[in-house]
């Protein structure tokens, strides 16, 4: 099958072409049909399986055909989890409909605001958008949906697992109720069913892919050594292996940067990016590494999703995730669109039952091998497949006490207050009370206007939410937390251009 049968007008082959494509994917050659015929869709691939291209490019066939959107108003909103991937999806779609009359727009947080809105002021076909940022358009008459004709949620099981879930709600009650919704997910977990009901109509179910499964093009090797000794085994594996570039992960923000540190001082360029970078920052590292002026970029699960790397050869576990699925996310940024990769995992004694749950997940022990000089003092045990299940935690809600608003703040300060007068405390020496006895304590920069609308993950572009900054500045990156692909076919559009822009917005 080719692109020419799908059903595809001349400007989006001719666009395709010039990707170097001709061939569709199977999610693809499944998708593209139906949502050319207006079915509400429900798909389940792996990212880098092209699923991207998958929706984008029928969508670009379908609003071809309509009038342009007047001021202020979108005709098709594409909601994602993450900046790096809203980026991504906004390239795919400025590729793809080059050669088309019709507009897109990209927004998310950690930028301004303004350009935003005075673009979303002309009227945009398409808007790529996360969650936080969108709601903020929306609350200041930004942006309008009344002539909504498609929805489309990608990386539908991630902005669950980031807490969006409560936003989503919210932007799907201003939407119109005759629209067609496509939900575009690794897997189809109970909890994004529960979300469907309310929100797809009789679905066309499409699946391309074992659940939790790896590419097959990647070669997936664990190295057990003491976690100590990590940072070193790392730089040897890099140096002996004359590494061109490689994806490096670990568990915590500062874990990240203390790498980079370590691998800068032997004499390797590297980059560290995650939720405490600023989006400036973020976006340059990102151009670098696609450009390969970064040999190592060391980043927490906020590049598992979103990232298209081409011909990405090495990823490496340095920390095991919590969540199995994440593994399987991670090592999906190599082995893309057909190519190969390897995958390597570093796992010291204390993180065996991690690698358990991840074997017992993709059902499939992986292979050791020890480096020379890097053998573990402290034994990693062996693995099976069939050990009992250890209870996953549930994630933690990003609305955390850390990401209170400023009136949870001054409620709890004043329930504080009360409890301390109530057993003849008083309230502690320093403690200003405002006129009316009320407590003055707040949080840097915080107003009316925040406070309440403050409970609003935003999209760190990793899954690291925090609550919006206030307008004196506060960081929007306080307070985040962590987030999270495989591939298959080869010589198929995996969503747009490699070489994918992270441009980003506000808080979100």
């Amino acid at each position: 099958m080719t692109f020419n049968s799908l059903g595809l007008s001349a400007p989006l082959l001719k666009a395709i072409a010039a990707q170097g494509y001709d061939t569709p994917s199977p999610i693809q050659e499944k998708a593209i049909p139906a949502v050319l015929a207006g079915h509400d869709v429900m798909a389940a691939a792996q990212t880098g399986t092209g699923k991207t291209a998958g929706f984008t490019l029928p969508i670009l066939e379908l609003l071809s055909k309509g009038k342009r959107a007047p001021a202020n108003e979108v005709r098709t909103l594409i909601l994602t989890p993450t900046r790096e991937l809203a980026a991504q999806v906004g390239e795919s779609v400025a590729t793809y409909g080059k050669h088309m009359s019709l507009s897109s727009a990209v927004v998310f947080g950690g930028v301004k605001i303004n350009p935003q809105m005075m673009k979303l002021r002309r009227g945009v076909d398409i808007l790529v958008a996360t969650p936080g940022r969108l709601m903020d358009l929306h609350s200041q008459n930004a942006v309008k949906f009344t002539n909504l004709e498609i929805l489309v949620l990608d990386e539908a099981d991630r902005m669950l697992d980031m807490g969006f879930i409560h936003d989503i709600t919210k932007i799907i009650a201003l939407l119109p109720r005759r629209r067609q919704n496509l939900m575009f997910s690794a897997t189809f977990s109970d909890e994004i069913r529960k979300l469907a009901k309310g929100l797809v109509k009789n679905p066309i179910e499409i699946s391309v892919s074992p659940r939790n499964a790896a590419a097959p093009t990647v070669t997936q090797w664990v190295c057990p050594v003491d976690k100590k000794q990590k940072a070193p085994l790392l730089t040897k594996l890099i140096k002996d292996g004359d590494w061109s570039q490689a994806l490096v992960f670990t568990k915590t923000k500062h874990g990240a940067n203390k790498l980079t540190k370590h691998l800068e001082s032997q004499g390797i360029v590297a980059s560290a990016i995650h939720g405490n970078k600023s989006q400036g920052a973020r976006t340059k590292a990102l151009a670098g590494f696609k450009a390969g002026e970064i040999r190592i970029l060391v980043a927490t699960d906020i590049a598992a999703r979103g990232l298209d790397i081409e011909q990405l050869p090495h990823v490496v576990n340095f920390d095991l995730p919590n969540v199995p699925e994440d593994y399987v996310h991670r090592i999906g940024r190599t082995g893309r669109a057909g190519a190969t990769g390897e995958a390597i995992s570093f796992v010291s004694a204390e993180e065996v039952d991690l690698l358990s749950d991840i074997e017992r997940l993709t059902q499939k022990i992986l292979p050791r091998k020890e480096i020379e000089g890097f053998e573990p003092e402290q034994t990693v045990k062996e693995t099976t497949l069939n050990r009992p299940v250890r209870a996953t935690k549930p994630r933690k809600p990003l609305n955390s006490q850390t990401n209170m608003t400023d009136n949870t703040r001054h409620n709890n300060n004043s329930s504080n207050t009360k409890r301390r007068a109530v057993y003849g405390q008083g309230p502690k020496p320093g403690n200003k009370l405002k006129r009316g006895g009320q407590n003055q304590t707040h949080s840097a920069g915080g107003n009316k206007d925040q406070a309440s609308s403050g409970n609003r993950k935003s999209e760190t572009g990793t899954g690291e939410g925090s609550t919006r900054p206030s307008s004196k500045g506060a960081s929007p990156y306080a307070g985040a937390r962590k987030t999270s692909s495989t591939s298959t076919g080869r010589n198929r559009p995996s969503g747009g251009n490699s070489n994918r822009g992270s441009g980003r917005s506000r808080s979100n």
